[in-house]
């Protein structure tokens, strides 16, 4: 399938509905032809990895075709320029999270990115760094306890914005990094507290809604389960 028959296929998904649907949860209409993600995932295992046609697909500047393109790229020929174009052409959750937790997060560039976006002050770029510590922190079997515990940092840095798409990508780092084995569930609990101290309202409910999840049972008997296996 080359590239003018994906863009064909693309647009006889469209689906106009959809797009009134997403706007609802926050995800831009722009140049969206409503393709659910659930269709685009067989799609991108059919067309199989495709760094170049990746890139073509991102320059088109259609939202589904930059979720396509997220899930077709090869992370190892990822540039970390390119890393930072397509950073500062998120204009929507969805395209960051995906990018950050399907792409860029497989990259060993990844880490760098983390602490670089996370200075940046547009909201999407600096969401993006927080997701990339969510999907490293699932994803990345060879980081140390160590790197998360540097990630923890930035959390507390960064708890006081009150922009709604970064306090929850900050909360969502959080608590998956307190996921990733119980010493980490003890340092991500530790942050949450020195978090929940801070005179800010994102910052206590970063902190509250932490604490709720990763003390919950089910995280718990989980991680005990993880510990079991070693």
């Amino acid at each position: 399938m080359d590239y003018n028959d994906i863009i064909t296929r693309l647009h006889s998904l469209a689906n106009p509905e959809n797009v009134k649907g997403m706007a609802r949860y926050g995800i831009t209409q722009q140049n969206n032809l409503g393709i659910s993600i659930y269709l685009l995932r067989p799609l991108a295992k059919q067309i199989g990895t495709n760094h170049p046609l990746a890139l073509r697909l991102w320059d088109t500047k259609i939202h589904d075709a930059r979720l396509l393109a997220c899930f077709i790229d090869d992370p190892t020929l990822v540039t970390s320029e390119q890393m930072d174009l397509w950073a500062a052409d998120f204009d929507s959750w969805d395209i960051c999270d995906q990018a950050c937790t399907s792409l860029f997060d497989l990259s060993p560039l990844a880490r760098t990115k983390v602490f670089q976006w996370a200075d940046q002050e547009k909201e999407f770029v600096r969401r993006a760094a927080f997701s990339l510590i969510a999907g490293l922190a699932v994803h990345d079997k060879t980081a140390t306890d160590k790197d998360f515990e540097a990630f923890l940092s930035l959390c507390i840095t960064h708890a006081i914005d009150e922009r709604n798409y970064v306090k929850k990508a900050v909360n969502w780092a959080l608590r998956n990094i307190g996921k990733r084995n119980i010493p980490l569930n003890k340092k991500a609990l530790q942050t949450a507290e020195k978090i929940k101290k801070i005179d800010s309202r994102s910052a206590r409910w970063i902190a509250s809604d932490a604490i709720r999840e990763l003390t919950s049972p089910k995280i718990q008997e989980k991680l005990e389960r993880k510990k079991k296996k070693k």
